[in-house]
């Protein structure tokens, strides 16, 4: 493990923060001699702490402080652990009732980005998703079983921020057909993924609504096509809307 950071701006910018966050607010010469640096020089990373929202200059003192920007990521984070540490043992046992791997992802901009994973370990075919990678809201099943939970405003916004294009010959890029399918998704209480994000891929995913009424996580099934048939979606539509309903009684 190196002992000094590679990247030494990154270096400084976090010292400021900490400081800041221990003493402030500073004014630019305390924080000067707080960082030893040059007058110049902290006032560039102020200034770059500025732009980016994590601290503010008082107009009447001058003094530099921390805005609650850092306290809206931390409160994130602690959000996603809670959420886990609730809906886990369900993802255990939706994975060992249905034998296949379950993701829960969470809502980001545009797209789903995966924060938790049950592999299945009874078929030998296994998931190539990863923690932390991102699947588009538009071709994934978790992504329309979020858009479906949304309003037209919010849907139409994601899907003019996104970059449409077919990933398969199954992907949808039509936006009157998208919405024909979150119709779908609504009737059904669960949106599919047909094989429109990766070949040889059928999920079937539910939204989770928040205590504030806003869709932010999702939880699929997925597998090889060849364990996916239309009976089986059938059946493992009964586990996926019992969690769905379990879990809807459950705030985070």
């Amino acid at each position: 493990m190196e002992s000094k950071n590679p990247i030494q701006v990154a270096d400084r910018l976090f010292d400021a923060l900490e400081i800041l966050s221990e003493d402030g607010p500073l004014a630019l010469s305390d924080l000067t001699t707080r960082l030893e640096l040059n007058k110049s020089t902290v006032h560039r990373i102020l200034s770059s702490l500025i732009y980016m929202g994590y601290v503010r200059q008082d107009p009447d003192t001058q003094k530099y402080d921390l805005t609650l920007k850092l306290l809206e990521m931390s409160n994130r984070l602690l959000e996603r652990m809670d959420i886990l540490e609730i809906i886990r043992p369900y993802l255990k046992q939706l994975c060992h009732e249905s034998g296949e791997t379950v993701h829960l992802v969470q809502l980001e901009g545009t797209d789903a980005v995966y924060i938790h994973k049950e592999e299945s370990f009874t078929n030998t075919i296994r998931m190539v998703s990863r923690v932390g990678s991102r699947i588009p809201v538009y071709c994934s099943g978790v992504g329309k079983a979020l858009a479906a939970d949304m309003d037209l405003t919010q849907v139409k916004q994601i899907w003019d921020n996104s970059e449409i294009r077919p990933l398969t010959e199954h992907t949808i890029t039509d936006y009157s057909s998208f919405i024909q399918k979150l119709d779908e998704v609504r009737r059904q209480g669960y949106a599919l993924d047909d094989e429109e994000n990766e070949y040889g891929v059928r999920c079937i995913a539910a939204a989770l609504t928040s205590s504030d009424g806003q869709p932010r996580f999702a939880f699929s099934i997925s597998a090889p096509i060849n364990r996916m048939s239309d009976e089986r979606i059938r059946e493992l539509s009964h586990l996926v809307l019992s969690v769905k309903r379990q879990l809807s009684r459950i705030s985070f």
